[in-house]
């Protein structure tokens, strides 16, 4: 008996596969077929798949074809993905905004749509947190602000996330998970059920994990991250995924401009306008700087 449905989660070479019976949610545990493996494809988290079942009773089956990709993420690394929401801490711990503007390059990329939630707005004062809004309000579709301990601004999450399916990511101990148990509480139980069949603790995310939220909103809770490697683009592309830069390009003086040391640059006159952040573009200058030595190794 063959049916179709989608990985919600992979660990250890099995793979959880969501399928949908007689309008009745089952959720098989699956096995990949040695071809993936010879063929080097990988199932990903958010792949929709078909599958031979080999016990309806113990909910067992074998995955038979991955079905064709919308997207697939390099880090996290997951598929078929509308958008990512970002979650940093306004403070407890200080966000790392060079940490973040990483992600944002490797989702633009990527051609994710990112929005950034910063969490734990009640432990900072308003101007705080509206000047930390104003840097990233400039590069993003959407800013939110919110508080998972006083349940402030969720409603506005929720409304973002409608009709998606989203990555959730972000550092450790920034409110990650507590955030995703305010929007799906059930998601600690699911957790902790297959946490308990594999013997670890449920409050740590070690692997990608997709929640059905309802019909039609998908959620991807992914493991914390400390640091990104940037993707392997070239320095004078980097440029293109710094969006606030765009109104710009062409500006300049000389054609294919870095904005970095070149003479009569609008990007850097805008800097000194106070019309690009210092912060945003010094983690620019940062990266370039890592690219730039990153190909000087490769290429010598």
């Amino acid at each position: 008996m063959e049916l179709t449905g989608k990985i919600i989660k992979g660990i250890a070479g099995f793979y959880y596969v969501n399928c949908v019976e007689n309008g009745m949610a089952q959720t098989y545990e699956c096995k990949a077929k040695g071809g993936f493996r010879k063929d080097k494809i990988k199932p990903l988290v958010g792949d929709n798949v078909r599958i031979q079942v080999v016990s309806r009773e113990g909910k067992t089956g074998n995955i038979e074809e991955i079905l064709p990709r919308k997207n697939q993420l390099i880090r996290p690394e997951v598929a078929n993905v509308d958008q990512a929401v970002v979650i940093f801490a306004m403070a407890d711990p200080m966000p790392n905004l060079n940490l973040l503007d990483r992600f944002l390059v490797m989702m633009e990329r990527q051609g994710v749509d990112t929005i950034i939630c910063f969490n734990k707005s009640d432990i900072v004062s308003k101007q705080e947190a509206d000047q930390l809004m104003d840097v990233y309000e400039k590069c993003v579709n959407q800013v939110l602000s919110i508080s998972t301990k006083e349940k402030v601004g969720l409603q506005k999450l929720q409304a973002v996330l409608k009709g998606k399916t989203t990555v959730l990511a972000g550092p450790s101990g920034v409110g990650k998970s507590s955030t995703l148990n305010e929007i799906y509480p059930d998601a600690g139980m699911e957790t902790g059920t297959v946490s308990e069949k594999i013997g670890r603790g449920r409050h740590t995310t070690r692997h990608s994990e997709l929640f059905c939220i309802d019909a039609d909103t998908y959620l991807f809770d992914t493991p914390g991250f400390s640091s990104l490697k940037i993707p392997e683009i070239a320095k004078e592309e980097l440029k293109d995924y710094f969006t606030e830069f765009i109104p710009y390009e062409g500006q300049c003086r000389f054609l294919g401009c870095t904005h970095t040391h070149e003479p009569a640059c609008k990007v850097k006159e805008a800097l000194e306008k106070g019309e690009i952040s210092k912060v945003r573009y010094d983690n620019y200058l940062q990266m370039y700087e890592e690219i730039k030595e990153w190909e000087k190794r490769k290429y010598n």
